[in-house]
């Protein structure tokens, strides 16, 4: 029922419209700090239901396909941001053993032992030697909390989510220096081997996955000058191309929310280092419209097939959410 549905808001041809999914990481077993997280069961059990609903297509070829007006119907492409270790340990074994493709972006400068300033946040707090967390000696805080308890999971998770909220948007060198103090004051060991190592990114490709390029650094685009953008883009699409011996043609930007992350100046740097394709963060389809330089993603977050597969529709039929984020060139 949910295929022939499916087929009928999806089709193929000159209207066609492809769904782009994203994830980030895929964890071996549930979290118990994050008991959401997408792991190895739940995720073998979406890629099932991806494969007996939808055609799922390479994302190059995807585009290909798009801009030549044939796609077949429930077309459908899998993506992964930040370059985590499980997508090659965890995800990558999945989508081999059921027979599906996926586009990896990989944030190049955290290959080899490198830690997102999220993740340094993540990780100080979970494994905290300390009941409390002290902020009061932080600006960036001062105006909101004095400490924050961090003893029982529920108050690691909630701290988490009020720190990061707090320091997404300042400046990188702020950041920084924010996150490296509560590091320190956590006492946490940190690990060394949360992103992938570039022997993992081409082995990963010489299973037939894609590769994508992320940024160095992983920053709010909007946030830096056009001559940083354009430094942090062609950086890490040189160090992939290096590495792959091959074209790097398609980009995703960071955290990747039209205006927000990322502004028109930045789709236009894009444009001119000759991606093929970029991706946003934006909900919605692709379709023949779709600027090719802001192609939006979607990834129900349901446990239930049919409420997962009913959203899928839901975002098909409501297409209509791209046209009003992007960002007018």
């Amino acid at each position: 029922m949910l295929k022939s549905v499916l087929g009928i808001v999806s089709p193929g041809g000159k209207n066609g419209k492809l769904t782009v999914l994203i994830f980030h990481r895929v964890l071996p077993a549930p979290d118990p700090l994050f008991p959401l997280e997408m792991h190895a069961l739940r995720f073998e059990q979406i890629c099932r239901w991806i494969k007996s609903w939808f055609t799922v297509l390479p994302l190059n070829d995807a585009v290909v396909r798009l801009k030549n007006g044939t796609l077949p119907e429930r077309s459908i492409s899998i993506t992964f941001d930040d370059g985590y270790a499980d997508n090659y340990e965890v995800a990558m074994p999945i989508l081999n053993r059921i027979g599906l493709s996926a586009t990896f972006f990989i944030a190049t400068g955290y290959l080899n032992g490198g830690l997102m300033w999220n993740d340094k946040i993540i990780e100080s707090i979970r494994g905290s030697k300390v009941p409390k967390l002290n902020l009061g000696i932080f600006t960036t805080f001062s105006d909101c909390y004095d400490s924050l308890p961090i003893d029982s999971n529920e108050e690691k998770q909630m701290a988490i989510e009020a720190i990061l909220g707090r320091i997404k948007y300042v400046s990188s060198t702020d950041r920084d220096m924010l996150t490296s103090a509560i590091a320190e004051q956590c006492g946490s060991n940190l690990p060394k081997n949360m992103m992938m190592t570039p022997r993992q990114v081409v082995e990963m490709r010489r299973s037939g996955m894609l590769i994508g390029a992320h940024t160095v650094s992983h920053p709010i685009l909007a946030g830096l000058d056009a001559l940083e953008v354009r430094r942090e883009i062609s950086e890490s699409k040189l160090c992939l191309e290096s590495l792959l011996q091959e074209k790097v043609g398609l980009f995703a930007y960071p955290n990747g929310k039209p205006n927000q992350d990322f502004l028109a100046r930045d789709v236009e740097i894009i444009r001119g280092l000759g991606f093929d394709a970029a991706l946003t963060t934006a909900w919605g389809v692709v379709d023949s419209k779709s600027d090719l330089m802001q192609l939006p993603r979607f990834t129900p977050w349901d446990r239930n097939r049919f409420r997962f597969g009913a959203r899928l529709v839901n975002n098909l039929l409501h297409n209509d959410r791209l046209k009003l984020a992007q960002i007018a060139n």
